[in-house]
C-alpha cells in the first residue's frame, strides 16, 4: 500500500474512532485515539499482524477495540495513557517556553507596530496621535500597567517625553522600518527602566507589580504543593510495590487481585511521580534564578542611584545602559512569573488522572491487602544492598562503572528510568528502583542498574533475553513504553518532547583509575643546549629579524609632561668605516693652466705679454719661452 494512502486510511480510522466516542459522550483528542491505535495494533493478544496490509475486517476490530478501550473509565492504563499525552502536548523546557512565550507578545503587538511604523503622519493633530500610540506601544510591551489607565499613561508619557520629545518625531518618521522597530524597542526599554527607577525612589511605579516579592511568595508556595502532591504519590507507590512484592510470593494471590489491576495502578502512580519530579525539578532551577536576578536587581539600582545622586544633567551614554539593564532584568521576572504558573497549572491538571484509584483501592481493601506486609521506600530499599557490589573478577567480557571509577557516573542515562530490569522481567511487571552503587552495567552503549546483586549477576549472563522480555510486556502494556523510556525500540511512539532532546541523552561515562610511574635519575648533569635550533626556516626567521634590526634607529622623545623628569637612553649600532681594496693603483694628471706675464722685468722686448702654460704636458716651447722670459727680466705667474 502506497504511504499516501495509508495515511489517509490511519487518518480515516481515527476521525471514526472518535466519532464513536463522541455519540457516547466521550470527547476524545485525535493525538489519544492515534497512540490508543498504535498501542492496541502492537498488543500481541489482539492479533495484528504489522507487515500485512489491514483488511475491511480488521479495520472494524480496530476501531472497536479502540472504542471500548477509550471509553473505559475505570482502568488505570488508559488513564496513564491520557496523562501522557496531555503532559507531551502541554510541557516544553524551560528555554523552548521562553522562546515561544516571546514569538507570541511579538505577534500580539505586530498589529500595534505597524501602525506606527506604517505611519506617514504630517499635520499636529497626526503627530499627536502618533505620539500617543508610541506611548500605549510601550506600555504594552513592558506590561507595566493599562495603556487604558490614565494615571498610568500620564507616568509613561513624562518618562517617554524626556527621552524621545514631540521634536523627534520628525527625524524618527524619515527612518526605515527596521530603523524604527528598533528605535521603538530600544525606547520601551529605556522609559520602563526610568519607571522602575521612579519606583524605588518612591516617585512613581503607578500600576508595576512587585515581581520580586510575588516570586518570593509562590515559589515556596508551589513547591510545598508539588512535594506535597509527591509525597502523597509515593506512599501510594510504595504501598503497592509491597503488595505486588506479596504477590509474587503467593502465585494464588496474583488471580484474586487481576480484576483490579494493580500493576496498572502502580505505572499509573510511578508516571505521575516522574512528571511531578519533572516540573519541581524546573521550579527549582526558577528559584536559583530568582535568586541571581533579586541580587543583580539590587546592584543595578545602587548604581543607578550612586550615578545620578543630585544632579541636575546626566550624560545618557552613563545612564541608558543601567536603565536597559534594569528593563531586561525586569522581563526576566516577568519571564519567570507566567514559567511558575504555566508549572502549577499543569501541576493541577494533573491530578485528574488518578481517579481510578479511590474506586479500585478503597481504605478497606488496602488495609487487608497490607496486612503482614512490610512497606519499604526506594531509599529502604536502596541502603539494604549498599554493601553488595558486583566483583570485576567475575566478569572479564563485561563493562561495570561504579562511582570511584566514573567521572560523570550521576549524569548517565540509565535505561528504564533507573529501574531494575531483571526484576521487571522476571516478576511479570514489578517495578523496583536500581541500585547505581551495586554497579552499572555496559551493554551495547547502554547502562543498566538493578536492585540486588543478584539480579545483576543474572541480567548479564544473558542481556539480550530480559530485553527482549521487557519489549514484549511493553507491547501489553503500552503506557510502560513513556514510562520506561523504551521510545528507541518503539521509534513510532517517540513523544513530541523526547524527539527534540534525543539527543542530549546520550552522555558517555568518563571512566579513570590510579596509575603511577617511575624513572632512573639522571647520572650525568645534562647537556641540553636550550638556544639551539635545528629547523633551517626557524634560522632564517632569526637572521632576517637581526637584519632588519640593524636597519632601524632609535628615536627619543621628550613632551612638556616627561620634560626634566627622567632621562631616556637608547642602544644603537655605531657606524664602521669602510674600505676597499682593488688589484692595482691608478692615477691620472690633469693639465693646469697657467698664465704668465711676460716682460716685466725688461728685455729685449719692450711691451709686456701673457705667455700661457699648462701643467702636466708641457711641451718643449713652453719651456724654452718660460726659461727666456725669466733670463730676459723675469715675470709673474696670473
Amino acid at each position: 500500500m502506497p504511504l499516501t494512502q495509508a495515511e489517509s486510511v490511519i487518518k480515516n480510522i481515527i476521525r471514526e474512532i472518535g466519532q464513536e466516542c463522541a455519540a457516547h459522550g466521550e470527547i476524545v483528542s485525535e493525538t489519544l485515539v492515534a497512540f490508543m491505535v498504535k498501542a492496541v495494533v502492537l498488543d500481541p493478544s489482539n492479533g495484528f499482524n504489522m507487515d500485512r496490509t489491514l483488511m475491511k475486517s480488521d479495520v472494524q476490530k480496530l476501531v472497536k477495540l479502540c472504542v471500548a478501550r477509550l471509553l473505559d473509565n475505570k482502568n488505570p492504563s488508559l488513564d496513564t495513557i491520557k496523562m501522557q499525552v496531555y503532559f507531551d502536548m502541554n510541557y516544553t523546557s524551560r528555554e523552548e517556553f521562553l522562546e515561544e512565550h516571546h514569538r507570541v507578545l511579538e505577534s500580539r503587538l505586530g498589529s500595534v507596530s505597524r501602525e506606527i511604523t506604517d505611519n506617514r503622519a504630517c499635520a499636529r493633530e497626526e503627530l499627536e496621535s502618533l505620539y500617543r500610540k508610541i506611548v500605549s506601544y510601550v506600555l504594552l510591551r513592558s506590561g507595566l500597567g493599562s495603556p487604558t489607565d490614565i494615571k498610568i499613561v500620564r507616568e509613561a508619557t513624562a518618562a517617554l517625553q524626556s527621552v524621545f520629545p514631540h521634536s523627534e518625531l520628525g527625524t524618527f518618521l524619515t527612518l526605515t522600518k527596521k530603523d524604527k522597530e528598533r528605535q521603538l524597542k530600544e525606547l520601551t526599554m529605556i522609559v520602563t527602566g526610568i519607571r522602575l527607577f521612579n519606583r524605588d525612589c518612591g516617585k512613581g511605579g503607578e500600576g508595576i507589580d512587585d515581581l520580586p516579592a510575588i516570586l518570593h511568595e509562590a515559589i515556596p508556595a508551589t513547591t510545598q504543593h508539588i512535594d506535597s502532591q509527591l509525597q502523597i504519590a509515593q506512599d501510594q507507590v510504595y504501598r503497592y510495590t509491597a503488595i505486588l512484592e506479596k504477590v509474587t510470593k503467593n502465585p494464588l494471590m496474583s488471580k484474586e487481585l487481576e480484576p483490579y489491576m494493580l500493576k496498572e495502578a502502580l505505572y499509573n502512580v510511578r508516571q505521575y511521580e516522574v512528571f511531578l519530579q519533572i516540573i519541581l525539578s524546573d521550579i527549582i532551577t526558577c528559584a536559583q534564578e530568582v535568586e541571581i536576578m533579586i541580587k543583580q536587581l539590587g546592584a543595578q539600582l545602587e548604581l543607578l542611584k550612586s550615578t545620578v545622586k543630585s544632579r541636575t544633567a546626566i550624560p545618557t551614554s552613563q545612564v541608558f545602559p543601567i536603565f536597559i539593564s534594569l528593563a531586561s532584568l525586569w522581563t526576566s521576572f516577568q519571564d519567570e512569573t507566567v514559567l511558575i504558573s504555566v508549572l502549577s497549572s499543569l501541576t493541577s491538571h494533573l491530578e485528574p488522572f488518578l481517579g481510578a484509584h479511590e474506586l479500585l483501592f478503597p481504605d478497606r481493601i488496602m488495609q487487608s491487602l497490607l496486612d503482614d506486609v512490610t512497606v519499604k521506600t526506594d531509599v529502604c530499599r536502596i541502603k539494604e544492598h549498599m554493601e553488595d557490589r558486583v566483583r570485576l573478577t567475575d566478569f572479564k567480557k563485561l563493562e561495570w562503572l561504579f562511582p570511584e571509577t566514573t567521572a560523570n557516573f550521576e549524569k548517565l542515562l540509565i535505561q528504564y528510568r533507573g529501574f531494575c530490569g531483571y526484576t521487571f522481567a522476571t516478576t511479570d511487571g514489578l517495578l523496583l528502583p536500581g541500585n547505581p552503587t551495586i554497579g552499572i552495567l555496559k551493554y551495547k552503549e547502554k547502562y543498566y542498574t538493578f536492585n540486588t546483586r543478584e539480579a545483576a549477576y543474572s541480567f548479564a549472563e544473558n542481556p539480550e533475553y530480559y530485553i527482549g522480555l521487557i519489549k514484549e510486556k511493553a507491547k501489553k502494556n503500552a503506557e510502560l513504553i513513556q514510562l520506561l523510556e523504551l521510545h528507541q525500540q518503539f521509534e513510532t511512539l517517540v513523544p513530541y518532547s523526547q524527539v527534540r532532546d534525543v539527543d542530549k541523552h546520550y552522555i558517555k561515562p568518563i571512566t579513570k583509575c590510579e596509575s603511577s610511574t617511575q624513572t632512573d635519575t639522571h647520572i650525568l648533569p645534562p647537556t641540553i643546549v636550550r638556544a639551539y635550533e635545528w629547523n633551517e626556516w626557524e634560522l632564517r626567521r632569526k637572521a632576517i629579524k637581526l637584519a632588519n634590526l640593524r636597519q632601524k634607529i632609535t628615536h627619543s622623545v621628550q613632551t612638556d609632561l616627561s620634560h626634566m623628569r627622567r632621562e631616556n637612553c637608547s642602544q644603537v649600532y655605531p657606524l664602521k668605516d669602510a674600505s676597499t681594496q682593488s688589484n692595482r693603483e691608478g692615477s691620472t694628471g690633469v693639465p693646469k693652466p697657467q698664465i704668465y706675464i711676460a716682460g716685466l722685468r725688461g728685455g729685449r722686448s719692450k711691451t709686456t705679454h701673457a705667455v700661457k702654460e699648462q701643467r702636466g704636458s708641457l711641451s718643449l716651447t713652453s719651456v724654452l719661452c718660460r726659461e727666456g722670459s725669466r733670463l730676459a727680466g723675469g715675470g709673474g705667474a696670473l
